[in-house]
Formats: structure tokens, sequence, C-alpha cells
């Protein structure tokens, strides 16, 4: 409850809102708002979905914007009530008219994203004007993609006379705001030079790097949350303790104190999301794809395998502590054991491998490039590189399918209907849109990906990593 029971005011547009902001950026602002000084007006969220999601936003209407948030691990769970939600929109719903003008709103300070990498529009971090939805917005014929929303609407907020606002993005992303900015800034000139200039002055977009593991809801998270809160909750989810939300101290409007809700700012993002994504991401990625070849559904179900077990270590601490500065990396490794580990979770294999081409070059090949740069071993990055395009080929050692959800889909299957062993591995580093054509030509990159694959598909994922542990 914030400030003696002041109600909330929407201060706060979030787009995407699926399973991981309801269970961490919504979170934040619920304890933030129960933090604040009594008599402070707390922020409310107006919780939007773009395209599905429709029944939920609905739901969640129906029960005054509250829902179930469950934090479980191995000591037990915790139920919260969630609340910072004051309203909901939905263009199929609402109209399409409805969000733009949420944009434009006098008391908005914020817009939060998490809309995937897929949303952000952008190929080689500029404005992707091949995508349908962007070349629809690029040509007048209303708002389709999120660039092309947030450009209409602040330019109805500058023809209103209206101050700009914050932009923030939540996805997992290497310097998410700088890409975010990047893409409506590409929008904003194609249309008007002077509204790009006025969001460049006025707006602000600053990165952040979130973490909380949030499975996918399934059967059991969802008999949990009836089970612990008396009834169903479409809109319930069920996470980890464990919360993190590093934000660039740099706002356009009135800065929300999300610090008391958990958050740190400081002055760069970068060594907090280079610490996380070549750490928990890329070993979250290897554990996913070499434990889906192995059979294995979940993350804890990898982890009580040991020699997946000690190539998470291995990985984290002997291949992507070097490429990193600072902090306590023994103790982050450690704690991400743990929390791999967490028998609650249920965080399946599918779910992580979703996205990987879009995923690759932050988590695995950055780090790769600098071990080729200073002459560094990494053994299980090539390894991790190799479980994925194994999974390309759509089965897994027992033969069972496995799925593949990505944005490139359509080349990565083309890449991988040809013939197996180096062929396949040459087909695949030949996909550019994920492998620079200059790493991808380099053998000191090439042979040892070629190796570990050749190595999976003779050998098996078990035997290989025995090799590489030895």
């Amino acid at each position: 409850m914030a400030g003696l029971g002041l109600p909330l005011t929407p201060r706060i547009l979030h787009l995407g809102f699926g399973g991981f902001a309801r269970a961490h950026t919504a979170a934040v602002v619920d304890r933030m708002n129960a933090a604040l000084p009594p008599g402070a007006p707390g922020w409310g969220i107006v919780a939007a979905r773009l395209h599905s999601g429709r029944a939920a936003l609905d739901a969640l209407d129906a029960a005054g914007g509250h829902y179930a948030l469950v934090e479980a691990d191995a000591e037990g769970e915790r139920l919260l009530d969630i609340g910072s939600v004051v309203a909901t929109l939905h263009p199929a719903r609402d109209g399409a008219e409805a969000l733009p003008d949420a944009i434009a709103a006098s008391g908005l300070a914020l817009v939060t994203l998490t809309v995937t990498e897929k949303g952000y529009g952008v190929a080689d971090r500029v404005l992707d004007r091949t995508r349908p939805e962007i070349a629809a917005d690029l040509d007048g014929a209303g708002w389709q993609s999120v660039p092309g929303l947030l450009v209409e609407g602040l330019a109805r907020r500058r023809a209103a006379g209206r101050g700009g606002i914050t932009l923030l993005s939540c996805d997992n992303l290497s310097e998410n705001g700088r890409l975010l900015a990047r893409a409506v800034e590409n929008m904003a000139r194609a249309r008007d030079p002077a509204l790009a200039e006025w969001i460049a002055r006025s707006c602000a977009f600053p990165s952040s790097m979130v973490d909380r593991i949030t499975p996918a809801p399934d059967a059991a998270s969802r008999a949990l949350i009836a089970r612990l809160k008396g009834v169903e909750d479409v809109n319930g989810i069920v996470t980890e303790p464990f919360l993190q939300w590093v934000i660039e101290d740099c706002f356009a409007a009135e800065r929300p104190p999300l610090d008391l809700g958990g958050a740190t700012f400081v002055d760069d993002i970068r060594p907090w999301e280079a610490m996380k994504l070549r750490m928990l991401n890329a070993s979250h990625t290897m554990l996913a794809h070499l434990g889906g070849l192995m059979g294995l559904a979940t993350i804890d179900a990898c982890m009580a395998e040991p020699l997946l077990r000690r190539a998470a270590c291995r990985l984290m601490l002997d291949e992507a502590a070097p490429t990193l500065a600072g902090a306590d990396l023994s103790g982050y490794a450690a704690a991400l054991i743990s929390r791999f580990a967490n028998p609650r979770l249920g965080h399946r294999c599918a779910q992580i491998a979703t996205d990987t081409s879009q995923k690759l070059p932050p988590r695995l090949l950055a780090p790769v490039t600098w071990h080729l740069d200073h002459g560094g071993d990494w053994p299980v990055m090539a390894l991790a590189i190799a479980g994925w395009m194994a999974w390309a080929r759509g089965v897994d050692e027992s033969g069972r399918p496995l799925p593949l959800s990505d944005p490139l889909a359509d080349a990565i299957r083309a890449a991988a209907s040809g013939p197996d062993g180096a062929a396949h591995v040459a087909a695949m580093l030949s996909l550019s849109a994920i492998f620079p054509p200059m790493l991808a030509a380099d053998p000191g990159f090439a042979a040892p990906v070629r190796a570990a694959y050749l190595s999976l598909r003779q050998k098996g994922v078990r035997a290989t990593l025995a090799e590489i542990l030895a």
C-alpha cells in the first residue's frame, strides 16, 4: 500500500506485460509503492499487450489489477499479492488509438518494455526496413511495430505540448536502451526529422540489466498458485526469490524511486550486463541445448547431471570470467549454480532455447571474440554453439523432435536441411545475420566449433563433455 493508502495513479505504461514483467518489473514497482513515505502518491502501471494476451488482461481487470506471485525454492514458497497495475490496454479490445494516446497522456513519466529481442525491429542494431511491420509503419499505414507505436505516441505528446518521458527497456539485450533509442530515432527521422530532434532532446533511453529466472507458466505452477491462493489465477506467476534490476541513472521526467523496490541505479550498465550475459545467460544457453539434446526437459534436471554442472562452472569461471572485470565473479558463479539447481522452477530447456539466433552474439560470440584476440581457451563455449547447431537438426539423441522457435527459423531450417557433419557447420556459419562473415571465416573460430559439433554427432553429449572436462 502506497503512502497511507493513497490511490495509485497511472504513471508507468508497460508494453508486453507477460510472465517476466509480472514477476520482475511490476513486482519491483509494488515493493517501491509499499516503501514510499506517508503521503507520497503511488506509481500505477498501465499494463499493455500488443498481440496475444487479451483474455489475461480481461482477467486482470476483473481482479482489480491484482495477481498472485509465488517465490519458490528448495526452502519453500511465499505467496505475494501484486497490486501495482491500475489499468490494462489491448489494441484488439481498446482500439489502435488507445496505446499512442496513453504514451501522450499528461501524467505519464515512464514507458517500460518487455517485448523480446524481435520486438525492436532491428538488424545489426539499426531499424530493419525489410520487416513487413516496419515497412508498413514507414509507409504511414498506422502503427504495427513497437518503434512505430512509440514514435506515434511521442508525436502526439509533442503535438500536445507535453514534455518528454523516459523509455526503459527491460529486455535481456546488450545496451538495450541504446538499441531502443536507435530504433525509435530511425523510425522518427524517416517520418519527421524535427520529431526525431525533439525526441533526442526531450526523452531518455536508459539501459537496464534484469535478472529473475521466471519459467513460462505450466500445469504445475498453476496448481501451486491455486493451492496457495485458494482460487485459480490466470495471471499468477511462479518465480525464484532472487531479483536484480540495474538501471542507468538517466531519466527525462520524474524518476520513480525504484531503488526502494530493490533496483540499483548506476552510471554505466555495461559491466553489469556483460557479467550477466556471459555468465548466467551463456551458461543457460549451453545447458538448455546440451541438456535438450540429452533428453532433459528442465534446467534443474541438467544441474543434476554432474558433467553438465561441471561444464556450467567451467564456462562461468574459466571462460567467461577472464573476459570480465571487477565484481565478485566467483561468488556470482556460486549463486548462479544454486539458482539453476532450484527444483521448484521447472525452467524448461525448450523455453530457454527460443530465439537463440538473437542470443548467440551477446552471450557467446562476444566472449569468444575476446578469447580469439587474447589467446584464451573456450571449449565449453564452442560446445554450446555446436549444441545449438545440433538442435537445429530437429531431433535429440534419442530421435525425439526438438522445437525451433526463432525469428530466423526459416533460414535456420534451410541451412539445416543439407548434409550433416562439417557441411552442416559450414551452412550454419554462413548465416550472416548471426555470425559476422569475418568471424565465420576465421579458422581460429570455425575449427573449434566444427570439432565440437563432430564430436557431439559421433560420440554424444556425455562423452564429449567428459573429454572436454577431463
